[in-house]
C-alpha cells in the first residue's frame, strides 16, 4: 500500500516564542470571551475597529515591518506573518479601513522609493491617523491598462495643477489624501510620461462621488479633479517615473497578504462545511464533491502563501509573481460563494440576518451562518476578479513577466 506523506509547514523555536508573545498581547488587550469581529454588527464594528487601531498604534503594532525610526516595530518578515496569522485567528484587523492604502501600499513604497523628507513627513502622520489615504489609479479608459492614464498634471510655478477623473476608488469617501497617477508629459510614450503624486483631498478642486455596488454598499467612488493642486515636491520616485513606482506599490498590494489571507479563507470554508451539515447536505454527492474541491483549493492557497513567505525571508520584494495569488483567490472565491447559494437554496433569494461587515474578500472571523452573510459575500465576490487588476490582466502578467511567454500583439 502506498504511503501518503502530508507536508506540513513548521516554524522554528524562536518563531514559536514570538507567537506566544503575540497570543499574550491579544489575551491582554481583547475582551474576555471575544470570538472575532464577525460577531459584531453595525456601529459596534466601527467602534471596535477605531479603538483597536488606537491600541495597535500605542503598542507599535500598526506598521510592524517599518523601521522603528518611522514609528514601526522593525519586525522580521517571519514575525510579521506570525503577527498577521494570530490576528486573523483571533478575528481582529491589523489596522483601520484605509490602512491598507496608507501603510501597506503607500508607506512601504515610500520606504523604497520616497525621499527622506517625504518619509519623515508622511509616515508618522499615516500612523497617527492625521492623514488617511486612498488610491487613485483606475480611470474610465484606464482600468486594467494603467498605461492609458489620462488625468493631466502640469507644473505651474511651485505646484502641480490636476484635471481629470479617477474611478473605483476604494474607501475614497473616508480619505483626506490620495496617491494618484497623472500624465505629466503628454508627448512621451504612454508608460514614460506618468508621475506618482501625493494630493490633499481637502480642497475645492477634489470631488468624491459614491458608486452603488451590487451588494448595496458604496465602498467604491469616483474622484474628480478640477484645477486641484499639490506641491511641486509631492512627486514620489521622480517626475515621469510613476510607472515604476506604481508597479512597486502593486506588488505590496497583492503580495504581502498571500501568506496570511488563506487563514480567512480557511475559516470561511469551515463555516460553509458547518452550513452544509446544518442543512443535511453533507451526504449529497454533488455538494460533497464541490465542498472538497473548495477545501483542496484553500490548501493550495495556503502552500502558495508559504512559498511567498519563503521568498520574503530571502529578502525578495513582491513583484509580478504577486499576480499568482491575486488571480487564484479571486477566481476561487467566485466558485465557493456560488456553492454557498446552492446550499442555501431558495433562502438565497430572500436573505435574512446579519450582513457581512466587509465588501471585500471573506466575511469576518466569527460571522454567523446567516443567509445575508453568505449572499452579501457572494455579491461582493463578483468584483474580486476585477478590482486590483482583472483576472485577464493577471494572466497576462503571469504569462509575460513570470513565465517569459511572448507578449500579446498590441493594436495599432
Amino acid at each position: 500500500m502506498a504511503t501518503i506523506l502530508l507536508m506540513l509547514p513548521v516554524y522554528d523555536v524562536d518563531a514559536d516564542a514570538y507567537r506566544a508573545k503575540v497570543k499574550s498581547f491579544l489575551a491582554d488587550k481583547l475582551p474576555s470571551g471575544f470570538r472575532g469581529i464577525g460577531t459584531l454588527e453595525g456601529d459596534e464594528v466601527t467602534e471596535f475597529v477605531t479603538d483597536w487601531r488606537k491600541t495597535l498604534y500605542e503598542s507599535g503594532y500598526l506598521a510592524p515591518g517599518w523601521p522603528q525610526k518611522y514609528g514601526g516595530a522593525g519586525l522580521s518578515a517571519l514575525e510579521q506573518v506570525i503577527l498577521a496569522e494570530e490576528f486573523a485567528l483571533a478575528g481582529v484587523p491589523t489596522g483601520g479601513p484605509n490602512d491598507t492604502f496608507g501603510i501597506q501600499m503607500l508607506g512601504n513604497t515610500l520606504l523604497i522609493m520616497g525621499s527622506e523628507e517625504q518619509r519623515e513627513y508622511y509616515l508618522p502622520r499615516v500612523l497617527s491617523g492625521e492623514d488617511t489615504w486612498c488610491q487613485g489609479y483606475s480611470e474610465p479608459n484606464a482600468g486594467s491598462d494603467l498605461g492609458n492614464v489620462g488625468l493631466k498634471a502640469h507644473l505651474d510655478g511651485d505646484q502641480w495643477v490636476l484635471n481629470g477623473q479617477k474611478i473605483w476608488t476604494s474607501a475614497g469617501h473616508l480619505a483626506d489624501h490620495i496617491f494618484t497617477l497623472a500624465r505629466t508629459d503628454p508627448d512621451a510614450p504612454k508608460h514614460k510620461g506618468i508621475s506618482f503624486l501625493l494630493v490633499d483631498m481637502r480642497q475645492p478642486g477634489v470631488e468624491v462621488r459614491p458608486i452603488k455596488m451590487l451588494n448595496g454598499d458604496s465602498e467604491f467612488n469616483e474622484v474628480f479633479y478640477t484645477d486641484a493642486v499639490c506641491p511641486k515636491d509631492n512627486v514620489v520616485g521622480g517626475v515621469n517615473n510613476g510607472w515604476a513606482v506604481a508597479m512597486t506599490l502593486l506588488g505590496f498590494e497583492r503580495g504581502e497578504s498571500a501568506a496570511t489571507m488563506p487563514i480567512r479563507f480557511q475559516a470561511e470554508i469551515d463555516r460553509l462545511l458547518m452550513l452544509a451539515a446544518e442543512r443535511g447536505l453533507t451526504k449529497d454527492p454533488v455538494i460533497r464533491q464541490d465542498l472538497m474541491k473548495a477545501y483542496g483549493k484553500v490548501q493550495i492557497m495556503r502552500y502558495n502563501g508559504m512559498r511567498v513567505l519563503t521568498q520574503f525571508l530571502k529578502g525578495h520584494h513582491p513583484g509580478p509573481d504577486a499576480a499568482i495569488s491575486k488571480l487564484y483567490w479571486s477566481e476561487y472565491h467566485l466558485t465557493v460563494t456560488e456553492l454557498s447559494t446552492k446550499i442555501l437554496g431558495a433562502e438565497a433569494m430572500v436573505p435574512v440576518g446579519r450582513r457581512p461587515s466587509s465588501s471585500f474578500q471573506t466575511d469576518d472571523t466569527g460571522a454567523p451562518n446567516s443567509s445575508a452573510s453568505w449572499v452579501g459575500t457572494f455579491l461582493s465576490a463578483r468584483a474580486g476578479t476585477i478590482y486590483a487588476g482583472s483576472s485577464q490582466v493577471q494572466r497576462n502578467i503571469i504569462g509575460e513577466m513570470v513565465l517569459g511567454l511572448p507578449k500579446e500583439p498590441r493594436p495599432a
